[in-house]
This record gives structure tokens, C-alpha cells and sequence, in this order.
């Protein structure tokens, strides 16, 4: 990157930054004191860290080439980490960038991806998908917006007026901003499906699921910055230093001042190289060790019995299922010695506050709910959630698949988890500013309006089912993706063969990504390439992994023929008859060209006014903006806002913590400021504090469900266990008449959810201390699940068939999410698979690529990095192939596909297991697919996608993917 001084005064002299830095050696301090301290300038200092000392010089400061310069202040598309950019631009082109050491969060760092997004202003010799383009006769056809948008939207309508709108499926973005996500999902309503989804059905849905099941909300409970306060972190699932790396900073701070760094890990990841101990575990076989800690802990009495008492229910049902996983039996399953499950177990609980942190390890399973889970099981044992320094910190993928999932297009949900039972349909229908008549209309009847559609998991098979197996009039004829990889899905062949069959395929995107390239291998026309604009090139807010949410300025105007992806959704809309109720309630603003487009700020006032449930209520874009305009204020470990006003608009940031993690509750006039610890109790609910949800009665067989006496959130008028806030309850404590005659007659019927005054929720909470999801205790057993208890499953692909019988997966499914899923049948006809394939197989991220990789394989600077799909094996497995380092190899699976992949001899993957990242593709099964994208818009990188190979297998709550545990066989190429 360019480093510009931005004054031609020198702030300090070497020796001096050499002496200062030498004195500060000897204790742990962040990152931006560290730079503050040693008094170097903004750029400077984010390089000079990484430089000796001794080679630091005066600095000279560069000459403007002339024109007019601004700052924009955006945050990195790349991971969830959520680092701040200072993109520089001058007459409307982006000429540096610089990272934002005031950042709370990254600190002034950035990994290799983020220090060159740069790329994304630059036009010069770009692999974006410039133009619209169709496939005709096989080859790819530019043409003109207007006959993009006629031809694509004729089609949709055709296949709807012919089979119902659920013959379409829209595949989302968690690269969308939280307003395009937002509109996204009233887009597809309003075209009358619900069948849409995105990237988190495919990363986190496990998390989601499980992690709201047993306390309220499906995220992660405190934050990168708290892991400073943690005295053991325990790394399960998670290979940060690879896939959120500057979140490493924090961690390694904590390590700094005492913390003790665990990770278990099929593979010893970069992470487990910054470790203080690891371990290695089979892939597959999560429930078990986690089971095997809570036994020693409980033998050991290492548990904290009053926390449990108070705040937990079910806990005597997992002691049951726990008693059965001795030591020898953990060994058995897991490979892990008892002194080593024992260690891990010890160190969590003679090291409190301990926090466990997992991504896609836990995630990516067929029973990856059940993993997730007896995650959150082992914290409530150790008494770990609702303190800082504890709780479980779950790192997201993408930059905003957090806000995505919070308020965009779930199959199974509205904005803000609402559901799709008729009230949330009613809620909404008022927020959009539409009558529900109309609404109910646009569906093909009310029955499927309120039903859960299909899943971006299961697409493939909606389209090639029979259609007596499938829950819907038709199947699958139409599928856009809207910013979404299909490499990172599994089964990859068995895609291809769906790309095939259906009448209609249309891409969305600033990249053509692997969909052009796999769908013009098989088809000869049907296939539309729209090109979007980046998140750069608009404005908008993106939800970071920990809930903070920040406010991304506009950089440059959408290059090429690129569109934003609101105005792509307006001019569709308009075509297809809703323009007007799409934003009836949102300023249409004129974007590029002078075309129409739903203005960012006012489509986030929409949420502000709906989407009550998690607290987007209280995070307005005003708000939003001074937190960015204010980076400085706030707190590196606890986020807090330590007071100042806002020199542009005079907003008292003083309390605030930063980003305002949601649940931000209440409107702006409330003045919530956030909740960056979930479920802590140690804080009054208008500091930031609370408790768990009652989102599940009040009792379950005579059994109390509700908090017991004395456990409430600081300060709290009702000092017990209480249901959730609804008009009944606040009338029944004699608080209604706090509301004001306005507020009575809005919240008269409703509960706190659906109040669009907030009254109801200003009373409880400012007034009265109380939480308006009520006060219960979390759910270590759960009924509305397959297993109540989380149960460890074998594998469909076991590498061990002596254990299957013991631990067999879940009885086939006649349906779910519409479609039929298969267990018993496919591990049973893959029992003995291990003898023709008795390599473990699994899968995970590099450091240099995010996603499915398309944006970031077509980078230039990261292409270098990382030029070839690899396959890591170990050096025993490789030489009983007779394979050496840096050879081609098949990886064949049990699905029949083949991908040719170089190999990386190393041990950091144990005999009996490889390892393979997920970035890759444009090549399949042995195959250069360059001449299958558009011209000039192939990655620079191509390579096999290890999810040509993956095989069948899915989660029974959420239809997450199996891509973590499956077997294959390596062979010389």
C-alpha cells in the first residue's frame, strides 16, 4: 500500500520511537496506544510496527498530484473481524488506503486481504464482470441492461404465472449490507416464495439454531475485544489465525497477560502454532470430547452449582448422557488420551473467566447442532455465559453473514427472527407499509406463506427430485444467485447436473464466480450475468461477528456498467409490478445515471421502526455515523465510549459502547447503548446488561422454566424469573399507565415485539430495570429437537464402521424444508466405504482467499500468494502412495468425483486424514475452465473446488452440509 504523511511536520525522531518502544517491551499494551505512544502518524505507524528500528528514517511527506482528496471511511468486505479503511480518493478515484489504528477493533492492523482491497477501485486490468451478459450457443453474449432486465424478468414471470412463485429460488448475500439483505428479503416476499437463503445456511445455521435453543440468541455472546478479559481461551472449531486473522491480536493479548491458549483441532492449524497446548481429535467426533471434559469436570466437582441451580434448566439429563463417556470411551471415539481431555477440562475451570471460540470446525457437521450445543452446555457448567472474559465467541464467516442472517433472507424467517406465522406476516405488512391482503395475494396461497422454504444447502435436489417427494405444487425451474459461491456448497458434480436442468440461471454479482464458469459448461443458453456493484461503490452498514454494527461511507461510483444491488432490486421490482409497495415507506434517491434506487440511511430507519426483537430498533444510521466519526473514544476491551460529543451533529457518545452491539433495545430516544456481553447479569438493562430469554413457557412437566429467586439482571424491580413483555403483563404489574395515551393505544394487544411505539419497552427496561424477553434460565435439554440431550452420531462417511451401530445417525426423513433427507440409507451403503477410501477428508479456509474465492483469487497481490489447490497428507499416507511433495494426485470420494490437486507433504494433518482449503475453482475434475467464463473475467487463480468431491450429508435441524468429516482415497496423478 502508499503511505501518505499527512503533514510535512515530523512527529518523532527514531530514536526517540526506538526509546519509547523499548521502555513499553516489558509490558503488554494494545496496538493503538502502542501507536499513539511512540507519536507516529496515522499511516506510518501502521507499517512501522512491522519494521526494526533501526531502519526508521525522517519522513518526507509526498506531493499531491493535484485535484480534490477525500477520506471515506469504509470497513473490509473480507471476514467478520469488521476492520475499519481509510480509502483515500482523489477526483473520484481511490489512490491509497490506510488501516484505522483508532479502530477499537483492528487496531491499525490488516491481514493480507484487507491491506490490498484496494482492488477493488481499480479498473485496470480487472477480472470483475464488467458488462450484462447471457450464454448463447454455448459462448457468452454481452447486451444492453435494458434487454438484461426485460429478458430476465419475462422469464421469472413466466415460470410464475406457469408453475407459482416457489418454482424460483433466490440464493442471497452475506456480502449484502444489512439494508440490501434487509430489502432482499421483502424483495422475495413480495414476489410470493420463500425460498431464499444464503451463505449462513452453509457456515452457521448450526450456531443459529442451537445457540438461540438454549439461551435466546443465536450469536456470539460477547466479542473479539473481551477475549483481553479471559483467563483460558479454548479454540474448538476455529483456526483463526488463518480466518479471522487480526482478531488474533486481541487473543494474543490475552495470551500476553496471563491467558492460557487451547486448541483441539483435527490439524495443527497456525493457530495451534501460537498456542500455549494442543491436541489432536478425529474429525467428527465434537460431542464426544466435549462429553469427555464435562465428565471430569463433574467427577471432579469443578462445576459452579449455584449458577447451574439459578440459571440453567436440564442439567441432571446431560449428567446422565455425560456419565457414559469415560475416559477409556472418549479415547475409543475420539483418539484423545484421558490426561489430555482432563488437561483441557482443568485448564477451563481452575481458569475462569474461560471462553471457548468455534467457526465452521463445530458447525459444518451432520450433527453439528448437537456440537454447538454441548458447547454451550460445557460454558453453562462452568457458570462461563453472561460474564466478561467467559461465554462463547462464535466467529462468523463473511463480513456481514451476521446482519444477513439477522434481518435477511431466511427461508424460515422475517427480519429479526420474527418466524412466518400470520402475526409476524401482520407486524411486517405494517412496517412496509402494505396491505396484507395484497401481501397473502402475491404467495401462491397462505398455506406457503407460512411455511419454511427451501434451503441454500438443498437446491440441487429441488430440482432434481421427483415431484411427488417434494413439498411444493412444482419443482425448482428458475434460480438467481445474488452474490453467493456455488463451490462452497457441497456435492458439487451433483450441481453442475441441476445447473443443467433448469429453465432459467441467473448471477448477480461483481464476479461472474464458478456458477458462469460450471453452468456454460453444460448449457447452451438460459444462463443471465448481471453485474453488481461491491459494497465500495454504495453505502451501508455491516454487522461485524460480535454484533457491533459500523457504517461503511460510499468510496467510488460503481465501475464499469456495475449497478448497486438495490437498484438492480427496484428495476426489478418495477418489472415485476411492486416498485411502489417495495418502498413505500423508503426514500427512492437517484443513484448512477440519474437511475432510481432505495436510499441506505432511510431503508435503515425502516428497520429501526420493525425490527424490535434483537434491537436493531435503537441502531440508527445517525448513531451509526458518529460512532465512525469517533473511533478514538471508545475502549479497546470493553468497547465503552469513555465520553465526548460528536463535533458534527453534537450526539453524546459518552456510555455508548461501540458499534452499539445488538440488542441496541428501544428507539434512538432511549439511548440503549448496546449489549456487548449477552446475558450479564453484573449490569442494569441500561448499561448493557440482562439475562436469558423466556422464550420457551414457563414450565415443562411442573418443572420451573424461569429464573429462580434473586438471579435478575442489576437493578431489576422484579427480582425473579418472569415471561417475556406483552400488554397483559405490563397491566398486571400496574405499569401500564406509565405509558403515555399515544403509547397505550399502539401497544394495546401487542407484546414488546410488535409495539412499533417501543413504550412498552421504555417502561420496562428505563423505568423498571426488567428485560422485555423476560428472565429464564438457558436449556441444557431442549423438545423441539431430534435429541434432546446432544448425542454424539457417527458420520454418514465413518472412517470407523465398528462404531456405527453404537452411535448411528438419525432415521431418514420424509421431509424437511420440502424436501426429503437422507441418513440410515446412506450410512449404511457407505459402512464398509472406508476400505476403498480410508483417508479422512476435510476442509477449511487459508489466510490469502475468503469465501469461494472468486474476488479474492482475481486480486493480483493475493494470486501470488497462493497459486495452486493443494491437498495437505501425511508423509507416511504419501509415501505409501508413493506420492511426493508437490505432485499431482487424484482425491477421489465415495460421490465418484475426482478432483487433481498438488500435494503438501507435512504433519500438520495426522496419518489416517487430509486436508483440503475451500477457495478454489475454475478447474473441475482435471479440467481448465477458462475458456467457460467471460472473457477477462476468469480468476487470475484457478483450481479444482474440493466441493466437487464432498458427499452427501446434512444437519436434521437446519440442513447444514457435511463438509468437515467424509472419506477419500488419494492416488498418483
Amino acid at each position: 500500500m502508499l503511505l501518505t504523511r499527512k503533514s510535512s511536520s515530523v512527529s518523532s525522531a527514531p530514536s526517540r520511537l526506538s526509546r519509547n518502544a523499548a521502555g513499553m517491551l516489558g509490558r503488554t499494551i494494545d496496538r493503538r496506544t502502542f501507536l499513539k505512544r511512540s507519536g507516529v502518524t496515522l499511516g506510518a505507524g501502521a507499517v512501522a510496527t512491522q519494521l526494526p528500528f533501526n531502519i526508521l528514517e525522517k519522513a518526507e511527506a509526498a506531493q499531491d498530484a493535484g485535484g480534490k482528496i477525500e477520506v471515506k471511511r469504509t470497513i473490509c468486505t473480507h471476514c467478520s473481524v469488521g476492520c475499519a479503511i481509510d480509502a483515500v480518493v482523489q477526483n473520484g478515484v481511490w489512490i491509497r488506503q490506510e488501516p484505522v489504528f483508532d479502530s477499537p477493533i483492528n487496531l491499525g492492523a490488516h491481514c493480507a486481504k484487507g491491506a490490498s482491497i484496494r482492488e477493488h477501485g481499480m479498473t485496470h486490468d480487472s477480472h470483475r464482470l464488467k458488462t450484462p451478459m447471457k450464454l448463447v450457443g454455448g459462448k457468452w453474449q454481452k447486451v444492453s441492461w435494458d434487454q438484461a432486465l426485460k429478458e430476465v424478468s419475462d422469464k421469472l414471470l413466466a415460470i410464475r404465472k406457469e408453475s407459482g412463485p416457489d418454482a424460483t429460488f433466490w440464493i442471497g448475500s452475506s456480502k449484502h449490507s444489512n439494508e440490501q439483505s434487509y430489502l432482499f428479503r421483502k424483495f422475495v416476499s413480495m414476489f410470493g416464495t420463500n425460498n431464499m437463503d444464503h451463505q449462513a445456511r452453509i457456515c452457521h445455521s448450526t450456531t443459529v439454531a442451537g445457540v438461540a435453543n438454549t439461551w435466546g440468541y443465536g450469536a456470539m455472546t460477547n466479542s473479539y475485544n473481551d477475549e483481553q478479559n479471559s483467563k483460558c481461551i479454548l479454540f474448538f472449531g476455529s483456526n483463526a489465525a488463518e480466518a479471522h486473522p487480526v482478531s488474533m491480536l486481541h487473543t494474543l493479548h490475552a495470551k500476553e497477560n496471563g491467558a492460557k491458549v487451547i486448541v483441539v483441532d483435527p490439524r495443527f492449524t497456525r493457530t495451534a502454532a501460537r498456542a500455549d497446548t494442543y491436541y489432536r481429535i478425529r474429525s467428527g467426533t465434537d460431542v464426544a470430547f466435549l462429553w469427555g471434559m464435562l465428565h471430569h469436570i463433574f467427577k471432579n466437582g469443578w462445576e459452579d452449582k449455584d449458577y447451574i441451580k439459578a440459571r440453567v434448566y436440564g442439567m441432571d439429563k446431560v449428567r446422565e448422557e455425560v456419565a457414559k463417556w469415560t475416559p477409556e470411551e472418549v479415547e475409543k471415539v475420539t483418539g484423545m488420551k484421558e490426561a489430555e481431555v482432563r488437561d483441557v477440562a482443568e485448564t477451563m475451570a481452575k481458569n475462569k473467566p474461560s471462553t471457548i471460540v468455534w467457526a465452521m470446525g463445530q458447525t459444518q457437521h451432520t450433527n453439528g447442532n448437537a456440537i454447538v450445543r454441548a458447547s454451550c452446555i460445557l460454558q453453562l457448567a462452568l457458570g462461563n455465559v453472561g460474564t466478561s472474559g467467559g461465554g462463547c465467541n462464535i466467529y462468523r464467516g463473511h463480513d456481514n453473514v451476521q446482519g444477513a442472517t439477522d434481518i435477511g433472507p431466511n427461508p424460515d424467517s422475517l427480519p429479526g427472527y420474527y418466524g412466518i406465522a400470520p402475526g409476524s406476516w401482520a407486524h411486517f405488512a405494517r412496517v412496509w407499509g402494505v396491505d396484507l391482503d395484497w401481501l397473502k395475494k402475491q404467495f401462491a396461497s397462505e398455506a406457503m406463506m407460512t411455511k419454511p422454504g427451501l434451503t441454500v444447502s438443498r437446491w440441487q435436489d429441488a430440482v432434481m427430485e421427483k415431484n411427488e417427494f417434494i413439498d411444493q405444487d412444482s419443482n425448482l425451474r428458475a434460480v438467481v444467485f445474488w452474490g453467493h459461491a456455488p463451490n462452497s456448497q457441497n456435492r458439487g458434480k451433483e450441481m453442475v447436473e441441476a445447473m443443467k436442468k433448469l429453465d432459467l440461471l441467473v448471477v448477480i454479482d461483481p464476479y461472474p464466480s464458478a456458477t458462469a464458469a460450471m453452468a456454460a459448461m453444460v448449457r447452451q443458453d438460459g444462463v443471465y450475468l448481471l453485474p453488481a456493484a461491491t459494497q465500495m461503490e454504495t453505502d451501508g452498514s455491516a454487522t461485524s461477528s460480535n454484533r457491533s454494527i459500523q457504517w461503511r461511507e460510499k468510496v467510488i461510483d460503481p465501475l464499469f456498467e456495475s449497478r448497486t444491488d438495490q437498484m438492480i432490486m427496484y428495476q426489478l421490482a418495477d418489472k415485476f409490478g411492486y416498485a411502489k409497495e417495495f418502498t413505500a415507506k423508503i426514500k427512492v434517491v437517484k443513484g448512477k445515471g440519474g437511475m432510481l434506487e432505495p436510499d441506505m440511511e432511510d431503508t435503515l430507519r425502516e428497520v429501526n421502526r420493525g425490527v424490535w426483537t434483537i434491537g436493531y430498533t435503537g441502531i440508527t444510521p445517525e448513531r451509526l455515523q458518529a460512532h465512525m466519526r469517533n473511533l478514538h473514544v471508545f475502549d479497546v476491551k470493553t468497547l465503552r465510549a469513555k465520553g465526548g460529543k460528536d463535533a458534527k451533529t453534537g450526539y453524546v457518545l459518552d456510555g455508548d459502547y461501540y458499534g452499539l452491539p445488538w440488542p441496541c433495545y428501544g428507539n434512538a430516544a432511549l439511548k440503549h447503548p448496546g449489549s456487548p456481553n449477552l446475558y450479564d447479569t453484573s449490569k442494569h438493562v441500561m448499561d448493557g446488561g440482562g439475562n436469558f430469554r423466556a422464550n420457551f413457557g414457563v414450565e415443562r412437566d411442573g418443572v420451573n422454566l424461569l429464573a429462580e429467586d434473586g438471579s435478575h439482571s442489576k437493578g431489576a424491580d422484579l427480582t425473579t424469573g418472569y415471561p417475556e413483555l406483552d400488554h397483559v403483563l405490563l397491566k398486571k404489574l400496574g405499569w401500564w399507565d406509565e405509558l403515555t395515551e399515544d403509547e397505550k393505544k399502539a401497544a394495546e394487544g401487542k407484546n414488546w415485539k410488535t409495539d412499533l411505539s417501543g413504550g412498552m419497552i421504555r417502561v420496562f427496561m428505563k423505568s423498571h430495570g426488567c428485560h422485555p424477553f423476560g428472565n429464564a434460565k438457558a436449556r441444557a435439554v431442549v423438545w423441539n429437537f431430534p435429541d434432546g440431550v446432544p448425542l454424539h452420531r457417527e458420520p454418514l462417511y465413518s472412517p470407523r464402521p465398528d462404531l456405527i451401530e453404537k452411535y448411528p445417525t438419525h432415521a431418514d426423513q420424509k421431509n424437511r424444508w420440502r424436501v426429503p433427507v437422507l441418513f440410515k440409507t446412506v450410512q449404511d451403503a457407505n459402512k464398509d466405504a472406508v476400505k476403498t477410501y480410508p483417508l479422512i477428508l476435510t476442509s477449511g479456509r487459508l489466510v490469502e482467499y475468503e469465501g469461494g474465492g472468486d474476488e479474492t483469487r482475481s486480486n493480483p497481490w493475493l494470486a501470488e500468494l497462493q497459486q495452486e489447490m493443494f491437498v495437505e497428507i501425511n508423509p507416511k499416507d504419501a509415501n505409501d502412495r508413493g506420492v511426493k511433495n508437490n505432485e499431482y494426485v487424484w482425491v477421489k470420494t465415495p460421490s465418484k468425483a475426482q478432483i487433481k490437486v498438488k500435494t503438501q507433504v507435512t504433519e500438520r494433518v495426522a496419518s489416517g486424514t487430509v486436508f483440503c482449503p475451500f477457495h478454489f475453482a475454475g478447474h473441475f475434475e482435471g479440467r481448465d475452465l477458462l475458456d467457460k467464463y467471460p472473457e477477462g473475467a476468469a480468476p487470475i487463480v484457478r483450481g479444482e473446488a474440493v466441493n466437487t468431491a464432498t458427499t452427501y450429508g446434512y444437519d436434521i435441524v437446519t440442513m447444514m452440509q457435511e463438509t468437515k468429516t467424509t472419506l477419500c482415497q488419494v492416488v498418483k496423478a
